[in-house]
């Protein structure tokens, strides 16, 4: 697909469930991330260390996805993006792997850096190859409907986790998690065989692959609205899940709920985002981008806030799933946007936004981290609420204006 979206391409049409393959690898990729939000108590206790120490299983793989955005996107480009994703899966359930058998914290701190770099190709790669082949005026609702897989994967992580931290080991989840990554990247390289040649097209640049990706990122920090796109994206990152890594053991500590029910709580989080993504062509034609990310941002507040300062844990029901509608709705507007920031080069500008998005999750949880420790669960949600509505609100008033 040529990058200004104005051509349908002649060629034979992309395989019906080339996009449902890439729908679960963002599954194993959101797992992957939240597996340990949970985990956090029992690894705590494992390890002899504080919750906030011990968070930083969250950060470095945060931080490894983060980074690894830079290296990733520009390979998407020149190699083609659906091949690149069907290897990262692979070298996804290794790391996984490493991170079961890991022997003690440090080196487990270690294999979950390097699942966090391999996981990095997924999700973005994939954004930005149905940026390539679908039309702009329907991608929103297709990008949607891509992300359920992330979305229930974001609760099938969270609840993994909670069985494991009460029921079984904390490391059997990465065990499961290694096996469905090789499944998940033989069917990739099944359907990469199958696609027609718009759908693999990669671009030659003379020069040194440093200064390709240099080049490529220069481009799109060059526009101005790709900065405000990238800028709101690493500030939603930090404040809602700064706050959303602590939500289970907020539960768990201040309510006294098991770590499993305290998970279940958060996987209606994944469900309010599944409402959205059923629903989003009709939510996109009433409210708009604007209406989404503003509206995206009040209900992540107010659900928030009901969740650290309400004096009773049923209260977490409709507020984590509220959660779950109001992030999506902010956040699919933002990858919208990422999409179309720098069409001539997408894996990279697509690439920079999730770079940003989990580099501020990263900084996001480490303050969050050190927060929990001298104010308490409650405090640290609380704070997320107000970051998330007042950067929902600018963005909305930022796209308005321009």
């Amino acid at each position: 697909m040529p990058a200004d979206d104005t051509a349908t391409p002649s060629a034979s049409p992309i395989p019906p469930l080339a996009i449902p393959a890439l729908s679960l690898a963002a599954f194993g990729s959101a797992i992957s991330l939240r597996v340990t939000d949970p985990l956090l108590p029992r690894l705590a206790s494992e390890f002899g260390m504080s919750l906030g120490n011990v968070s930083y299983v969250i950060t470095v793989f945060s931080i490894a996805y983060g980074f690894s955005q830079l290296f990733f996107g520009p390979v998407g480009d020149r190699f083609g993006k659906y091949l690149v994703i069907a290897w990262a899966c692979l070298a996804c359930a290794v790391t996984a792997l490493l991170c079961a058998l890991a022997p003690n914290y440090p080196l487990l701190i270690v294999a979950r850096l390097m699942a966090g770099a391999t996981a990095a190709a997924i999700i973005p790669l994939s954004m930005a190859w149905i940026g390539d082949v679908v039309p702009y005026g329907d991608r929103q609702p297709v990008l949607a409907q891509f992300l359920i897989g992330q979305i229930v994967g974001i609760s099938a992580g969270v609840l993994l986790g909670g069985l494991a931290a009460d029921y079984f080991n904390w490391r059997l989840p990465f065990f499961g998690i290694a096996f469905y990554f090789v499944f998940v990247s033989l069917t990739l390289f099944a359907f990469n065989r199958k696609l027609p040649s718009y759908a693999v097209t990669t671009h030659k640049v003379a020069g040194s692959a440093l200064q390709r990706m240099i080049n490529e990122f220069g481009q799109v920090l060059a526009k101005p609205w790709a900065r405000v796109v990238l800028i709101t994206v690493f500030l939603e990152g930090a404040f809602l899940y700064g706050a959303f890594a602590f939500i289970a053991s907020h539960l768990h500590r201040v309510h006294h709920l098991s770590l499993t029910n305290a998970a279940a709580l958060v996987m209606l989080y994944g469900l309010g985002g599944f409402l959205y993504a059923t629903t989003s062509r009709r939510l996109v034609r009433s409210l708009g981008e604007k209406g989404l990310s503003r509206w995206g941002g009040i209900i992540v507040a107010a659900a928030y806030l009901t969740i650290g300062l309400a004096p009773d844990w049923r209260w977490a029901i409709p507020a984590c799933f509220a959660a779950g509608l109001g992030f999506y709705m902010l956040h699919n507007t933002l990858q919208m946007n990422a999409t179309q920031m720098a069409p001539e080069r997408r894996g990279a500008a697509v690439s920079t936004f999730a770079a940003c998005f989990f580099l501020g999750q990263s900084a996001g949880v480490g303050l969050a981290g050190f927060a929990v420790e001298q104010w308490g669960t409650g405090a640290v949600i609380c704070i997320g609420a107000i970051g998330v509505v007042l950067t929902g609100l600018t963005f909305s008033h930022l796209k308005q204006a321009s």
